[in-house]
C-alpha cells in the first residue's frame, strides 16, 4: 500500500491547531519519538513507515512508504524512517497538591517542548497552561518533548481563576525579585513562568505572591533576561535542592 492523497491532505492538515482538535489526532516523528510513544498509553491510530520493522506491530495499521513519499508529509528537514498518528488523549484532571509548573503565555513550541522535558527530568507530572498558551500537540513542541509528553499531565486552563483558587503558594521569575540563591523555598509551590517577551501578564501578576530573580555574575551586566526554558530549569534546580 503507497501513500494516498486522502493520507497526505489529513497528515498535512494536522499541522493546525483546529484540525487536530476536529480530529483528535497529532503527529509524531522519527524512530525515537514514535517508539516512545508506542510504549506509552497514548493510542496510536496508523503509522506510515520507510522500515519494514514496524509492519510487525498488532496494536495500529502501518503503511510502508517510500523515502520520498515520507518527504511530501513530513515537516522535518531530514525525515527519520517513521511517521505516526496518534489520538490525543482524554483530558485528566490536575493533582493540585503537588508541586506543578503553570505557563503563562509561552509562544515558542521549542520552549514548550524544553519545558515539558523538564518537569520530566525532575519528576513534575503537572503542568498548567494558560489558553494562549501554543498547543502542545504541535508537531514541533511534541518532536522536542523527545517522548516526555507521556509522562507529564497537561491541561489548558483559564490561569488567573486557576491560579486565585489554589492552595498553593505562587511563585514566579522577576528581575526585580529575591536571589534565588538565598530564598527558602516550600517543597509544594505552583511556578509561573511567563511570555518569552513580555513576562507574566498583569492579570496574572496581580496574583503571584512571591518573586525571584537568578541573579547575573557577569563582569558587565549587560544580559537583558534568560531564555524562559533557561531559567525555568535553574529555577527547578533550586525548587528541588535537598530533596529526596
Amino acid at each position: 500500500m503507497s501513500l494516498s492523497k486522502n493520507n497526505i491532505k489529513l497528515i498535512t492538515s494536522l499541522q493546525q491547531k483546529k484540525y487536530r482538535q476536529k480530529h483528535q489526532l497529532f503527529v509524531a516523528e522519527g524512530v525515537k519519538v514514535v517508539n516512545e510513544l508506542l510504549a506509552s498509553s497514548l493510542e496510536v491510530e496508523h503509522l506510515f513507515s520507510v522500515d519494514a520493522s514496524f509492519e510487525p506491530l498488532k496494536k495500529c495499521g502501518v503503511t510502508l512508504i517510500s523515502e520520498n513519499e515520507l518527504k511530501k508529509i513530513s515537516t522535518l528537514k531530514s525525515p527519520n524512517k517513521v511517521l505516526g498518528l496518534f489520538k490525543i488523549p482524554k483530558k485528566k484532571e490536575i493533582n493540585q497538591d503537588k508541586f506543578m509548573v503553570a505557563l503563562d503565555g509561552i509562544n515558542d513550541p521549542g520552549n514548550l517542548g524544553t519545558i515539558i522535558r523538564l518537569c520530566d527530568w525532575f519528576g513534575i507530572t503537572e503542568l498548567v497552561c494558560s489558553k494562549n498558551t501554543v498547543d502542545c500537540y504541535n508537531q514541533k513542541v511534541v518532536q522536542s518533548t523527545m517522548g516526555s509528553l507521556t509522562r507529564v499531565n497537561i491541561l489548558y486552563v483559564d490561569l488567573e481563576d486557576f491560579l486565585t483558587n489554589s492552595k498553593l503558594p505562587v511563585f514566579t521569575a522577576d528581575m526585580d525579585g529575591k536571589n534565588v540563591y538565598i530564598s527558602s523555598l516550600p517543597e509544594k509551590a505552583v511556578l509561573v513562568m511567563g511570555n518569552e517577551a513580555n513576562g507574566i501578564s498583569p492579570e496574572i501578576a496581580q496574583i503571584v505572591k512571591h518573586a525571584l530573580t537568578i541573579p547575573r555574575f557577569g563582569d558587565l551586566q549587560q544580559t537583558e533576561s534568560l531564555n524562559v526554558a533557561t531559567a525555568t530549569a535553574i529555577l527547578l534546580s533550586e525548587f528541588k535542592r535537598g530533596l529526596k
